[in-house]
């Protein structure tokens, strides 16, 4: 920046949970808990498919591809906040705060196009069971399944090179515990109006249309389960649908709250416990959803792995 007294900044502070000091320790145990948790879950999940050949099918394919989606989600972001919670050096080099942010939103919107795989996936199933095979096979999935990544990696670096091809200078304290847009864009010097339209268009646009195509994937899944005689069969049919769908409820329940909301002040208290919905909290629960909500899953975690515990113990 010629003929202005601005020190270009070459790293970043991350100011974290320090507005809770008093509750460091307990955040760091809180979260570490549940960041093993979701890498146990996800881990156990990936464990199940592989070694239970029924189901070598394309829904837990994009299962897997999902857990995968989403440990390394949690390994962009939580490792680095649980390290800032017992340390008071708070400090990220430039290129480190790019590369999380490009790898945070990359996982996170394969994670979101994935879903919408596992929506088309349902339908499928369940309104043309006939043509399942050949609409959706193996070799089909694999290659949506490659396009979800595809997609991700492509929205991650079109958010990254719009926000890292600004100005920064100033101050370098991010108000976050992790390399997030909008304290990011706070920080740049000059007009933003422009790139901050831009991104926040690209990503409400890749979300709407995600979240459009699985409410028109269920629009016509629950029309022709109502066009099921029987109580049994109507209840039968849907539970098949039943973990994706709790899932996609969490997923942009919480997406809704960051992209949607209002303009206007906010705590940095709110901003920061408004993060952890989306970087702690779903990946938390995504595992226990579809552990708990997927009879099939659930059956083989229980043949594979609760009938060896048993065998050993005896």
């Amino acid at each position: 920046m010629q003929g202005a007294n601005f020190t270009t900044v070459t790293e970043f502070i991350l100011t974290g949970f320090s507005t809770f000091p008093r509750l460091q320790l307990m955040f760091f145990l809180l979260f570490l808990l549940m960041y093993l948790f979701t890498l146990l879950g996800n881990l156990l999940i990936m464990a199940t498919v592989w070694r239970e050949h029924s189901l070598h099918i394309p829904m837990y394919l994009c299962l897997c591809a999902l857990s995968i989606s989403e440990i390394l989600y949690t390994f962009a972001i939580i490792p680095r906040m649980l390290a800032d919670l017992l340390s008071t050096h708070r400090s990220i080099l430039f290129k480190a705060c790019a590369s999380q942010m490009f790898f945070s939103f990359t996982f996170g919107f394969t994670h979101s196009f994935l879903l919408t795989v596992m929506g088309y996936d349902r339908y499928v199933a369940i309104c043309h069971p006939l043509r399942y095979n050949m609409l959706m096979n193996l070799r089909g999935c694999a290659c949506l399944v490659a396009w979800s990544w595809a997609g991700g990696s492509v929205m991650g670096l079109v958010v990254t090179s719009a926000i890292f091809q600004l100005t920064f200078c100033g101050s370098n304290v991010i108000h976050h515990f992790f390399c997030h847009v909008p304290p990011l864009m706070k920080l740049a010097c000059g007009n933003i109006s422009t790139v901050a339209m831009g991104v926040g268009l690209v990503c409400i646009t890749a979300l709407l249309g995600c979240c459009l195509l699985i409410l028109l994937s269920y629009a016509f899944i629950v029309a022709t389960i109502l066009r099921i005689p029987s109580a049994e069969g109507r209840h039968k049919t849907f539970s098949t649908c039943a973990s994706h769908l709790t899932v996609v409820v969490v997923h942009y329940g919480f997406a809704s709250v960051i992209y949607l909301k209002p303009k206007g002040p906010q705590s940095l208290e709110g901003d920061t416990l408004m993060g952890i919905t989306y970087t702690v909290l779903t990946p938390f629960l995504s595992p226990i959803i579809f552990s708990l909500r997927n009879k099939e899953l659930k059956e083989a975690m229980k043949k594979t792995f609760l009938s060896k515990l048993f065998l050993h113990s005896s």
